[in-house]
C-alpha cells in the first residue's frame, strides 16, 4: 500500500453501500462516545453451523475502529489489532458493534472496539494501532463524490 490517503469509492466489505457481497454496516456518529452500529449477520459470514467465521467477527471490530477514527476527522489503515474472542458471534440475531478513539500520538491512534449481544453479553472485543494518513477532508474519490 502506498502512502497516500486511503479513498472510499462504496465497495468496502463491510461498510460499503456498493458491495453486492459485503457486510453494509452503518455506524452512527455518538460523539465522545465513539461510533455504533446494530447488525444480524447473514449465512454467508458463517464458521462453524450457526456462528460467524472468525475473520468476520474481527472484520466487524477493525471496521468499528475505523470509523471511530473517521469520526474522529482522521482517514488511516489498521497498523495492529489485538483480539479476544469471549464467546460465538451468532448468525441471525441482532448484535451492536461500537468503537471508539482512546488516545491520539503524532500520527498513531489508539482504537477500542466489541460486539455484544442484546441482552449485553460481551462477544468479542479488541483493541487497535491505526496510522493517520491524514484528515477526512484530505482526499476526494473523483470517482464518489461521498468520498
Amino acid at each position: 500500500m502506498s502512502d497516500s490517503v486511503p479513498i472510499d469509492d462504496g465497495y468496502c466489505f463491510a461498510c460499503g453501500p456498493e458491495n453486492p457481497i459485503g457486510m453494509h454496516l452503518h455506524f452512527e456518529n455518538l460523539g465522545d462516545e465513539g461510533v455504533r452500529a446494530q447488525t444480524e449477520l447473514a449465512p454467508q459470514f458463517q464458521g462453524w453451523r450457526g456462528i460467524a467465521h472468525g475473520g468476520i467477527a474481527i472484520s466487524l471490530l477493525d471496521e468499528a475502529m475505523a470509523h471511530a477514527a473517521g469520526y474522529a476527522g482522521y482517514r488511516g489503515v489498521t497498523g495492529s489489532m489485538s483480539i479476544r474472542f469471549r464467546r460465538a458471534v451468532p448468525l441471525g440475531e441482532p448484535i451492536v458493534i461500537r468503537g471508539r478513539v482512546a488516545w491520539k500520538r503524532g500520527k498513531v491512534l489508539g482504537l477500542a472496539a466489541e460486539v455484544r449481544d442484546l441482552s449485553g453479553a460481551l462477544l468479542i472485543e479488541g483493541e487497535g494501532h491505526f496510522v493517520s494518513r491524514g484528515s477526512v477532508h484530505d482526499a476526494v474519490d473523483r470517482r464518489n463524490p461521498r468520498a
